[in-house]
């Protein structure tokens, strides 16, 4: 992590993410750790939801009383950053081996929706601002990065990454929620599907919802077709059309959205060529500080099983 870490005045919860947080001075070291309690945390989420987490269900799942989780995580909110970060992990590496920006943007979409069905009750923390931990930090890195290739700006590429996050997330707040109601109903998908499309049948006349009653009457509803993911091929059609556009007129389009300092020189070779050997070089920084702060979490495990 960059020096000027130091200067900034980290929430706990940030800190414990990157591993910059003073460990406690007092407590059951050796049997307590602030992994162990995010581990317990997020089995209880898999099982019962993020409701069902609390700092005394946390404890009382490990043995200890809450007061001995505090001299850990300070607060239920910094628990839950924490949790996110943990059941999210990092990209799957295979992702780099996909060739191509779109293809490799599809891979990432699936995955995204693989961790939601995994972790649903990720999807019912939150939002409040822009990734700030390791692990949320590396997905978006790994969404940008697929764009690395394309002739789009900075701008342009993180409102890309953006669109593709949103309708992930969206998609994985469908299918998570369908299978909720499979766990609690026993119904199969085809089943829900059916009885949704007979309520719709029986509810909605030509006379009051025209449209409605041709989509329904067509079989909309009993459709094994997938929407969302023809919506999202369409997000990646608009997407690959905007690619094509020759660069000169893309400069000339209205942009009024991104004040784009370099502009004048996006369309220089040397300064792309240049782009590319930064954007190398911050990715293997990025790496080295992942090796580093891995080989930092094994050396305080080891100092805290060494026998006084």
């Amino acid at each position: 992590m960059d020096d000027t870490v130091d200067e900034i005045d980290l929430p706990r919860g940030v800190a414990l993410a990157w591993g910059v947080a003073a460990d406690p001075q007092r407590g059951p070291k050796r049997e307590m750790s602030v992994e162990k309690i995010v581990d317990a945390a997020v089995e209880i989420a898999d099982a019962d939801g993020i409701a069902a987490v609390s700092m005394s269900a946390v404890a009382g799942r490990l043995g200890y009383t809450p007061m001995s989780l505090y001299r850990y995580v300070s607060a239920k909110e910094d628990l839950v950053l924490l949790m996110s970060e943990a059941a999210s992990g990092l990209p799957p590496e295979s992702l780099r081996e996909i060739d191509g920006w779109r293809a490799r943007l599809v891979g990432y979409f699936d995955a995204q929706v693989s961790l939601y069905l995994r972790h649903p009750w990720i999807l019912d923390i939150p939002i409040s601002g822009s990734p700030t931990t390791p692990n949320s930090a590396a997905w978006m890195d790994a969404a940008l990065e697929a764009l690395d290739e394309t002739p789009l700006d900075e701008q342009e590429r993180m409102a890309v990454v953006l669109l593709v996050t949103g309708h992930t997330r969206w998609y994985g707040t469908i299918l998570a929620s369908y299978a909720r109601i499979t766990r609690d109903t026993g119904l199969s998908p085809s089943e829900i599907a059916e009885r949704e499309a007979g309520l719709y049948d029986a509810l909605i006349q030509a006379d009051d919802y025209p449209a409605l009653y041709r989509a329904s009457r067509a079989g909309v509803f009993r459709s094994r077709a997938d929407p969302f993911r023809f919506g999202f091929e369409r997000i990646l059609d608009g997407v690959a059309a905007y690619i094509d556009t020759a660069p000169a007129d893309r400069a000339a389009a209205d942009t009024t959205w991104a004040a784009d300092e370099t502009a004048d020189v996006a369309g220089d070779k040397k300064y792309r060529e240049a782009q590319k050997v930064v954007h190398a070089a911050e990715r293997a920084l990025r790496a080295a500080h992942r090796a580093e702060r891995q080989v930092l979490r094994e050396a305080r495990e080891r100092a805290a099983h060494r026998t006084p």
